[in-house]
This record gives C-alpha cells, structure tokens and sequence, in this order.
C-alpha cells in the first residue's frame, strides 16, 4: 500500500473510525519503510460531518457529481459570453440538481448511520454549489477528500470557519476574452459611425472613454491589491494549518510515549511486588531454619 491508497482508505472510513484507521495505516506505511508518506498520512486532518459527507458523495455517487460539474462549466460559458439568457435557463436547473443531490447524499449518510442536522445538510449544499461555481473547488470535492466544507464567497473558497482554503480560485481568462470581444465590436461600431459625429461629439466621446480606461485602471489596480491582500492571507492560514498539523503530530506521539511508559511502570510495579513477596519468603523461610537449628 502506497501513500495515496492509504489516503483514500483514511477517508472512506466510517467517520467515528478515522483517526484509528489513519494511525493504524501510517504505522503500516512506516513498517514498509515509508517514513515520508507515514508523516503526511499522519498530518490528514479530520473531515467534519459536512465534508465527511461530501467524501461520501465522489465514492458513492460519481456520475450524479460529473453531472453537477459539467452544468458548472455551462454556467462559466454563459458568464463568460454574457449570455443571459441562457443564465436564466441554466439557474432553475442549478437549484434542481442541488436539491437532488444533497436529498441522495443524505440518504446515503443515513444508510451509513450518520445523522444529518439541518446545518450539516446547508454546509453540504454550498459545498457542492461551490463545485459547480469553481473548478477547482469540484477537483476537489470529486477526489474525495475534503477535510471541511466548502462555500463559495465572491472572491474565492473559504472552509467552514471562513478562512480561505488551498482550492484555486475561479480564473477570469474567458469573462477577460468576453470584455475584449465586446470592445473590439464597440470599437468596429465607433469607427463606422465617426464621419456622421461632429467635431464636439467626437471629443465627447474620447472624454467619456478616456475616463472609462482611467477608472478600468483605477479598479484593476484595486483588484490587484486585494488580490495580494488575499494571496497574502492564504500563505499565512497555510503556515498556521501546517504549524497545528506538526503541533498535532508531536502530541500524537507523546501519547504514544505515554501509553508506553505507563505499560512500563505497570509491568514494573509488577514485578518489584513479585520481588517483594519472592524476599519475605525467603526471610519466613530463613527464620524457620534458624529456629530448627537452635533446637538442635
């Protein structure tokens, strides 16, 4: 068993069982020699009910989430092409295969004895939504091992406590390619119709849409800084996360350490109260032929 065989089988386990089967397989990995991937099955973390769900959801119901992602990609073409139309098609649809999806997740989660509060069902929906609206989002929730739940936010993926996660966020390259299809056609119009506009509507105009470029400017640099702000905040939730992974590995085996010296002093203990009856034995034993020696 490699690295990601052992993963996989940590996240398919029963929630209740996936710290013993995480150990339990991490010391088998170590025992064949793979110390690296021992120490990185270690540092998985736990999923939460919502994100131990979803897991459940890429084993058991692989088709129904390709079908949710594939409509994703549809509404990314959509909005990209500006294309409201099709937009107000594809949203009923979207709610539709939503509802679908969490009632059979849900089921499944019963089946499995896992109980699913009203809460937990919200959190498995936005992070099923948020695999439809971010294609890295539904890489990652169709891998199947997702640690929390997901929601998309604007801006990005956040997880459960809404920090941000390491799911990539949504690109903009075709909305981009929209806009600039859009202005080339507004360009190709302007320049048809410039031999009909007077002197003053010409200037006009160029007044209208140098301010336009200079508040494109204004926002893309806005962007740009909140974009580092962000990029900013990911790499120190990222060194925070992998400080608690280490902290919560080190604690593990401290544990371990514990159990072993606690075994010891039992066994220990054992053996000095062995040793002590194994003394006053021989000192009953000592007296009595002292005594049957004087006697003689």
């Amino acid at each position: 068993m490699d690295f990601e065989e052992a993963a996989d089988a940590v996240y398919a386990a029963p929630a209740a069982d996936f710290i013993a089967t995480r150990n339990e397989l991490a010391k088998q990995l170590k025992a064949d020699g793979d110390t690296l991937g021992a120490t990185r099955l270690k540092a998985l973390r736990k999923p939460t009910v919502a994100a131990w769900i979803a897991n459940l959801v890429a084993r058991k119901l692989p088709d129904e989430l390709d079908e949710l992602l594939a409509l994703g990609d549809e509404f990314r073409e959509a909005t990209a092409d500006l294309d409201g139309e099709r937009l107000r098609e594809l949203t009923p649809q979207r709610h539709q295969l939503l509802d679908k999806l969490t009632e059979q997740a849900t089921r499944l989660a019963n089946e499995e004895g896992q109980k699913v509060s009203a809460d937990v069902g919200q959190k498995l929906r936005e992070t099923l939504d948020a695999a439809l609206v971010d294609p890295a989002a539904g890489d990652a929730v169709r891998e199947g091992r997702l640690s929390s739940a997901l929601r998309h936010v604007g801006f990005g993926v956040v997880d459960e406590s809404g920090e941000p996660t390491n799911v990539t966020p949504l690109t903009d390259d075709r909305r981009k390619a929209a806009r600039e299809r859009r202005k080339a056609q507004q360009a190709a119009e302007t320049a048809q119709g410039d031999t009909k506009e007077s002197a003053a509507e010409r200037k006009a105009r160029e007044a209208e849409e140098r301010e336009r470029r200079e508040r494109e400017e204004r926002e893309a640099a806005a962007k740009a800084e909140a974009k580092q702000a962000f990029e900013d905040a990911v790499a120190a939730a990222q060194e925070a996360e992998s400080k608690v992974e280490d902290l919560d590995n080190r604690l593990d085996e401290a544990r371990e350490a514990l159990a072993e010296a606690q075994a010891l002093v039992h066994r220990l203990g054992s053996e000095l109260d062995e040793a002590r009856r194994a003394a006053r034995e021989a000192q009953k034993a000592s007296r009595e032929a002292r005594k049957h020696y004087n006697r003689l």
